[in-house]
């Protein structure tokens, strides 16, 4: 009996691998999705709990312009729901206390997060002279043009928050490109910035944070079902390999292993499992792949009565710096994000640990993670009483962490695929960890198999 055909095989049903199959639907293809996990989503995973809303993967996102036109092609941007204003004030924990982020020049230059010298060294930013940052880690290029100060009490947090990574070892070039490209291009950050305000108006997308009413993994699966072929759950993809004009993909499952062939295959998986899967496409390929690492992620849900803490919860939450030698990440206060986030007079917390401040957390038993976030969080908010522990959420290879050398990877990557049409990668190691990058990442990857295979 011959293998069943399809137009196009997409591995993972995360965000990028959706927004990937359906554009392709969209253009006519017939596509089979194959995920191996238990429900469609990727990472984005939310759980009801006793009235609280728990997100077990990003708590949020940004809405890029590609993922706004996307989801309006579809009829589902109303799905999406806006953070509250208070989302504005966000907070850093330094010296014992919880201090504002600034978010205005004027707050910038009063902050106590930076000294009167760290600030003129900040002011100085103008004068220093370009220098070939795409060699440079974030705390050298930053703190090269706007001082040492800047770097441990502004960017440094901000990374933890975003990639819980080292910013002495994330790359410039890719964590901050258009800084980067300001300074190639302008001579300095300031005067790109002043250039940025000349101009031609492109739409931006939305501003602010946005989740969906009842969490992104019930916004992923309504994406879900728009696809005409229903995902198959609890199957992954094992290998591909070249089949005349197109592709033979062997899957793994419950069934057994089959094998399917796909004019198209788009991976939209973790760097590592699409390593394995390309190994017997081309070696090379699957090194560079193989290479990317990954930051482990655990987070612990909580249920507090704002009435039992010394600081107010208000706002988008707070982030740790390194210098404070405390192992949490930081804290989202998820219940003032969003409407309907925990029950009448309780608060939810998010608290963020793991990364590479504590990459060990992910294998620890539940009791120790607890008791090590919650001396840590009463020591910064003061807790008068036990909190409810609602959730423990490991994530072993969570958040991808682009090193000095990850753009002229991705770049290497790019050049070899075009070895392999019918095949495109997707997902959030390519051009941004935010989960409106790696939807866009999909549709990228829908857009290439297309036009390669021609």
């Amino acid at each position: 009996m011959s293998d069943p055909e399809v137009g196009v095989v997409v591995a993972g049903a995360g965000i990028a691998g959706l927004a990937a199959a359906l554009q392709l639907q969209l253009a006519g293809e017939e596509v089979i999705v194959v995920d191996a996990s238990d429900r469609p989503g990727g990472v984005m995973r939310t759980d009801h709990v006793s009235g609280y809303v728990i997100e077990r993967g990003p708590n949020m996102t940004q809405v890029k312009a590609p993922m706004l036109d996307f989801l309006c092609s579809l009829g589902a941007e109303k799905s999406l729901l806006a953070a509250r204003p208070a989302s504005r004030l966000r907070s850093i924990y330094d010296a014992g206390q919880l201090r504002p982020v600034p978010t205005s020049p004027l707050a910038l230059l009063r902050t106590p997060l930076l000294s009167v010298g760290g600030k003129l060294r900040l002011l100085a930013e103008p004068f220093v002279r370009r220098a070939k940052a795409g060699d440079e880690s974030v705390a050298e290029f930053i703190g090269r043009r706007l001082g040492k100060q800047v770097v441990e009490g502004l960017v440094g947090p901000f990374l933890t928050g975003v990639y819980a990574g080292d910013e002495r070892e994330l790359g410039a070039e890719a964590v901050f490109p258009s800084l980067v490209e300001m300074e190639r291009k302008c001579g300095s950050i300031a005067c790109g910035m002043f250039a940025r305000l000349f101009r031609s108006w492109r739409r931006r997308g939305l501003r602010g944070s946005y989740s969906a009413v009842e969490g992104l993994g019930p916004f992923a699966r309504a994406l879900a079902e728009r696809l005409v072929e229903p995902v198959a759950l609890e199957n992954r993809v094992i290998g591909v390999k070249r089949d005349g004009d197109g592709w033979l993909v062997r899957t793994s499952g419950p069934a057994g292993k089959r094998r399917v062939r796909a004019m198209r295959v788009v991976l939209a998986v973790p760097a590592d499992q699409a390593a394995k899967i390309l190994r017997g496409v081309s070696s090379g390929l699957a090194n560079e792949l193989a290479a990317i690492e990954y930051a482990p992620i655990v987070g612990l849900s909580l249920g507090v009565d704002p009435g039992a803490v010394r600081e107010k919860i208000e706002g988008f939450g707070f982030l740790v710096p390194r210098r404070a030698e405390i192992k949490l990440l930081g804290c989202l206060y998820m219940s003032q994000l969003f409407p309907l986030r925990a029950p009448a007079g309780r608060e939810l917390l998010q608290c963020l640990a793991g990364g590479a401040r504590w990459p060990e957390a992910v294998d620890l038993p539940d009791d120790e993670i607890v008791t090590q976030v919650c001396a840590d969080l009463d020591r910064i908010l003061g807790l008068r009483e036990e909190p409810r522990i609602l959730a423990v959420t490991r994530w072993r290879q969570a958040i991808p962490q682009p090193r000095r050398d990850h753009v002229a990877r991705i770049a290497r990557i790019r050049e070899r695929l075009l070895e392999f049409p019918g095949i495109a990668l997707a997902g959030s190691y390519l051009g941004g960890i935010g989960v409106s990058d790696s939807l866009e990442s999909g549709l990228l990857a829908a857009r290439d198999v297309a036009t390669r295979s021609e």
